[in-house]
């Protein structure tokens, strides 16, 4: 009985170090974009979302990174996309921020959490507006994601567009998107200037435009 005790009292910590080693295996395959890697672990059934120090899962540090192929196999696999990091990241946030259309609407089905806000208080429509991210805010709104959402800026999606994009076609088209969505173009900043306002002084001609006709004033 003494041999059985020693031999699992040897065993089980090599099984936990295999563990913590494969997790680990893991986490560096997805940022480097090692495919064949990432599907041995997950074919060894290597937990979907181990945490590095900073709370980054599998699937955040390949979407960081731009390992599209690996997110897609990550997402597949169910890791899980509203895993938060501590800069407050979710994988659902960052594909939204980078515009990565594709690995949005792989995540829909999944169930994205849609209550879950960024570092500033927003959502991921925030950002893929302000950056013109055209066919990833397209597909985020055909969630039920807040088109009004104000972050703690207090800027909306439509005042990210007018207050931090450049007025060209990329950024007419997503306040097109959000306008026939339903954003209140009314909705002024913690200034009380409204997005019409802001579109004028800017010199954002045509978006001005389409603000006014949506009732901006």
């Amino acid at each position: 009985m003494r041999w059985k005790f020693c031999l699992v009292a040897f065993v089980f910590p090599l099984l936990g170090f295999s563990a913590f080693a494969s997790e680990r295996e893991l986490l560096q395959a997805a940022r480097h974009g090692d495919l064949q890697a990432v599907e041995r672990l997950l074919q060894a059934g290597a937990g979907r979302d181990p945490r590095n120090d900073a709370a980054e899962t599998p699937l955040l540090l390949a979407i960081q990174t731009g390992h599209r192929a690996v997110a897609r196999r990550l997402i597949e696999a169910g890791a899980d996309i509203n895993a938060q990091a501590r800069n407050l990241d979710t994988p659902w946030l960052l594909a939204g921020a980078r515009g990565e259309a594709e690995l949005l609407t792989q995540m829909i089905p999944k169930g994205p959490d849609l209550s879950i806000r960024n570092r500033f208080g927003g959502n991921a429509l925030i950002p893929a507006c302000e950056r013109a991210h055209v066919e990833a805010a397209r597909v985020l709104l055909t969630t039920r994601i807040d088109v009004n959402h104000v972050n703690n800026l207090g800027w909306t999606c439509l005042l990210e567009i007018v207050v931090l994009g450049n007025g060209g076609p990329r950024h007419q088209q997503v306040t097109r998107l959000v306008l026939d969505a339903g954003a209140d173009p009314n909705i002024a900043d913690k200034d009380g200037v409204t997005p019409l306002a802001h579109a004028r002084r800017k010199g954002q001609t045509e978006i001005a435009r389409m603000i006014e006709a949506a009732g901006g004033r």
